[in-house]
């Protein structure tokens, strides 16, 4: 065999390798990331069994608080794991990760008094907040080029699937069984911890070529401090996206924790609960799925404007559709629009920044969306207050959808050596 033929079959075989070893990161971050919305959904599951607990004395007020527990856990699981993946690797962060999710799932399972679940909330959401830019970045650091948001979109549609999988348990097993079995099932993700060590590589390809590991962490550790966002480079993308995920996640929450009261009060009549969020979250995996693939091919920035009006239409439609079919068609487009928006967000946050950062800028991003989620169901708590017409709610989420399309419009194009490298 010729010298040649020896190096092309070698890089046949380096190709394989490569593209294998994405799919196996792939698949992984959907399982990790179906866990994921399982775990965050399986609150508003249990939701009615809680407030009729004979001892807790839970009220929708509770519901709220806890779930704003969640919320600022998840800002700090993404401030301070973001940039530990960039600087230590991603897999130990994404396995001890995996690991606390679900020992918070099993306490929360066993826990007897409201505090302490609380506790346990707040603490699987450090988790959760932690997961998210881990797995983004990790996908996206596999993934090969013309791939990479399609990638990304995948692994991040196995949330609203996982939350699918929560409200489908609680129809089958509630309230004929204790919530806590619910909360149980969440230590299964626990099974993954094999896999996740064996099939995530310690480093990204951009990472092999250096020499050993002390020259990888020297490397990384001189240029991934948190500062490195706010050069002149990076400082508007990183405010714009940061203001971007905000005004994303304040929909996603504000929208999923009131469509359905709302829907009631401005005299919609849906059949089941269930059948809203399935219909809800399921177009949320088809407009990330679609809007994914898309990006690969156009520029994510026309993407995300694109699902943020798309949105605004949607959340217009709500408040005139007349008829079962229009209104679950509406519900539909919104859920693929405003879920869409945040997840092809995501993508665009991993693409733009290089390898170094990339890690640190989910991070950064995802910590300041999750205020964004802690603000929603308040911001149109009030604005429903103040104004007596049932439908205001729907007209509070369509502003925000507006500014969410003007602030990615802004997002400057990124440095051209980083786009050929990103990209």
């Amino acid at each position: 065999m010729t010298p040649a033929a020896t190096h092309t079959q070698a890089g046949s075989e380096s190709v394989r390798r490569s593209r294998w070893r994405a799919r196996t990161v792939l698949l992984l971050g959907m399982l990790v990331f179906f866990a994921y919305g399982y775990d965050l959904y399986a609150l508003q599951t249990v939701a009615p069994s809680l407030l009729n607990h004979p001892t807790w004395d839970v009220t929708p007020g509770t519901l709220g608080t806890l779930a704003s527990f969640t919320a600022l856990g998840e800002a700090i699981g993404a401030f301070g794991v973001g940039r530990m993946g960039d600087v230590y690797g991603r897999r130990t962060p994404i396995a001890i990760c995996v690991a606390w999710i679900s020992g918070c799932m099993l306490a929360a399972g066993l826990v007897t008094g409201l505090l302490a679940f609380g506790v346990t909330r707040f603490l699987l959401g450090i988790g959760l907040g932690a997961l998210a830019p881990l797995v983004c970045a990790v996908v996206v650091d596999w993934a090969r080029v013309g791939r990479r948001s399609l990638y990304c979109g995948m692994a991040l549609s196995a949330i609203p699937l996982g939350g699918v999988a929560a409200a489908s348990a609680g129809r089958g097993f509630l309230p004929g069984m204790e919530f806590q079995w619910l909360f149980l099932v969440g230590v299964l993700p626990i099974l993954l911890l094999p896999a996740c060590w064996s099939l995530i590589p310690a480093v990204a390809p951009e990472e092999a070529s250096l020499p050993d590991r002390a020259t990888r962490r020297n490397t990384q550790v001189v240029s991934n401090e948190w500062w490195a966002l706010f050069e002149p480079g990076w400082l508007a993308a990183s405010i714009l996206f940061s203001l971007a995920s905000f005004i994303g996640l304040l929909l996603i929450y504000g929208a999923s924790s009131w469509l359905p009261s709302l829907m009631t009060d401005a005299g919609y009549d849906v059949d089941s609960t269930l059948e809203l969020v399935l219909v809800f979250n399921c177009g949320a995996v088809a407009g990330t799925l679609l809007f994914s693939m898309l990006a690969d091919w156009i520029p994510a920035k026309i993407c995300v404007v694109c699902l943020f009006l798309c949105a605004m239409v949607a959340l217009r439609a709500l408040t005139t559709a007349e008829g079962h079919t229009a209104l679950l068609t509406a519900v539909a487009v919104a859920g693929a629009s405003i879920l869409g928006a945040q997840n092809v967000i995501n993508s665009y946050v991993a693409r733009y920044y290089p390898h170094r950062i990339r890690g640190t800028a989910l991070g950064f991003t995802l910590g300041v969306g999750r205020f964004g989620s802690l603000l929603g169901p308040s911001y149109l708590t009030f604005l429903i207050g103040v104004n007596s017409d049932a439908k205001a709610g729907f007209y509070a989420l369509v502003t925000p959808a507006l500014i969410g399309a003007v602030v990615v419009f802004l997002v400057p194009r990124g440095r051209r050596s980083e786009r050929l490298r990103a990209s």
